[in-house]
């Protein structure tokens, strides 16, 4: 289970765009699974189609918070249990197209529903594919850093020695200090407005991240939302959750021009996950899926990987031409 099938993020997400969306809840999430709901779209504004995806996730409709690292799992059965379940559900509800996001691309899952879609005769689609890195953090962080390349290494540790001659270094953490997220994310925002000319979250995402840090407490998650100062100056920011082991690092945020010697936005990661590997019983820092704006630089900070796969599954026969057409043409082209 990970921190996105916690009824925090999925009840916060559906209360955020569920809701307002007129999306229909086909299936609740439990803790051990990811919700699904169906709603309609139009393709091209004139064929209506019927879709079915997990809560967290849109494809086509809304613009929401990336969910990661999905399941149609539960806890008690195999995952081919799951899957005749969810044979059952789509069986019991009408649907022209199911998308499910951000699988685990080697699961057991994967093979299953794939394994459906050829039962079905559904046409099956790859939407995308992507790879979510993290760092195993059981051994000590000294083995960690002598296994990175040298100028990684350069960047994520030796150069604090710079960052300190400069000044007096502190660390905070914003939510521990007061419990309200909102101060924060205006430091995040403010980064990001600076760095990439418009803010990370908007209105609807600050609600949804608001709301899911204040239900996540009680399902045993630890907010860290961490603050890195250089002479009582804020130069970096981190939103990360703690939850079952791992630090889910969400966003970052990073006064890009501070130093031309420093990767302030890579030190302060270091400074995180040598603290994930202080943590008693914390395994792993996960970045999630994404890379940086010049480089992936989460790759050459991971010793490890979780490859993530969008699938499509086509039961309506126009849509299956539809799409069929549109990949003869992609061969062409």
């Amino acid at each position: 289970m990970s921190l996105f099938q916690t009824d925090a993020w999925q009840s916060a997400w559906w209360d955020t765009w569920g809701v307002e969306n007129g999306l229909e809840l086909v299936r609740g999430w439990s803790g051990e699974r990811s919700g699904i709901y169906a709603s309609t779209y139009r393709t091209k504004n004139l064929l209506p189609v019927r879709s079915i995806e997990f809560v967290g996730c849109s494809y086509r409709k809304i613009r929401s918070t990336r969910t990661e690292y999905n399941t149609f799992s539960i806890a008690k059965g195999s995952p081919a249990s799951a899957v005749n379940q969810l044979e059952q559900l789509l069986g019991k509800h009408p649907w022209a197209e199911a998308i499910f996001s951000d699988l685990l691309a080697c699961s057991t899952e994967v093979a299953e529903l794939r394994a459906l879609a050829r039962k079905k005769r559904w046409l099956a689609r790859v939407v995308a594919s992507d790879t979510a890195w993290l760092v195993r953090t059981e051994h000590s962080f000294e083995a960690y850093l002598k296994a990175l390349g040298r100028n990684t290494r350069l960047r994520l540790y030796n150069r604090r020695k710079v960052l300190e001659s400069l000044g007096e270094i502190s660390h905070e953490d914003m939510y521990e200090k007061n419990r309200d997220p909102r101060e924060f994310f205006r430091h995040l925002n403010a980064f990001h407005q600076s760095r990439w000319g418009k803010p990370v979250y908007n209105d609807k995402a600050l609600a949804f991240n608001t709301a899911f840090l204040n239900r996540v407490i009680k399902e045993g998650g630890k907010p860290q939302l961490l603050g890195l100062r250089s002479n009582g100056k804020l130069i970096s920011v981190l939103y990360n959750v703690q939850y079952q082991g791992c630090v889910y690092n969400l966003q970052s945020g990073f006064e890009e021009n501070f130093h031309p010697k420093l990767a302030i936005g890579t030190l302060h990661l270091g400074y995180a996950i040598e603290k994930a590997f202080q943590e008693e019983g914390t395994h792993s820092f996960d970045m999630l899926a994404g890379s940086g704006k010049k480089e992936n630089y989460k790759q050459r900070l991971a010793n490890s990987s979780n490859p993530l796969v969008s699938l499509m599954f086509v039961k309506n026969p126009v849509l299956k031409l539809l799409y069929g057409l549109k990949n003869l043409k992609n061969e062409v082209l």
